[in-house]
């Protein structure tokens, strides 16, 4: 007989502040994601950054050292960096380039991140950040996304708070999981009520 092994993923790590009915507000310590940049549609992102991705943290890299899988697999749409303190102004409008980043393991440091070969992938470090974040199962579609995202911002504000930043979707499992067993978040950065 077989034996089954089961393979655990290491999680980003997160500290749940507040509790509300339609998504928590979480701290997110500092961290390391390894990105790219791609064009394609909100579906075809995931796919199309994946497989370079894949290719850095398997070996892929000037030391050719493997880096463990991590979820999740965060994604948003390529635009100029917003200042953290502005608020977030929807335009409507779409460049159809996505940027697509796998979060690098919560030990690793950027010292001791592996370079990478190929130069669309970039390394970087993400500070600490306060977020809300709200979960739903489902298909990877960007309809599912909007509509998530649209009841995350409309709680978020009642609730007092101010959504900033660029919003980003985040997939924790493997495609050849059910869509209806899919662990999905909206997540967005947020500014306290005080501030």
């Amino acid at each position: 007989m077989g034996r089954t092994v089961e393979v655990v993923t290491e999680q980003q790590p997160y500290e749940v502040i507040e509790q509300h009915d339609a998504f928590e507000v979480r701290r997110y310590p500092a961290h390391l994601v390894a990105e790219v940049e791609v064009d394609g549609s909100f579906e075809d992102a995931g796919n199309r950054a994946f497989r370079a991705l894949f290719r850095y943290i398997t070996g892929n890299n000037r030391s050719r050292r493997t880096v463990d899988m991590t979820a999740p697999v965060v994604q948003h749409a390529a635009t100029k960096e917003i200042a953290m303190t502005a608020p977030v102004v929807p335009t409507g409008e779409t460049n159809g380039r996505h940027v697509v980043a796998f979060v690098m393991p919560a030990s690793m440091t950027l010292e001791a991140a592996p370079l990478p070969v190929d130069p669309e992938i970039q390394v970087r470090a993400v500070p600490e950040r306060i977020a809300a974040a709200r979960r739903y199962t489902g298909r990877w579609s960007e309809s599912s996304y909007e509509r998530n995202l649209d009841s995350l911002r409309a709680a978020v504000v009642a609730e007092g708070y101010v959504p900033v930043g660029t919003p980003r979707f985040a997939r924790y499992d493997p495609p050849f999981k059910p869509w209806f067993l899919r662990r999905n978040e909206v997540i967005q950065d947020v500014r306290g009520r005080d501030e």
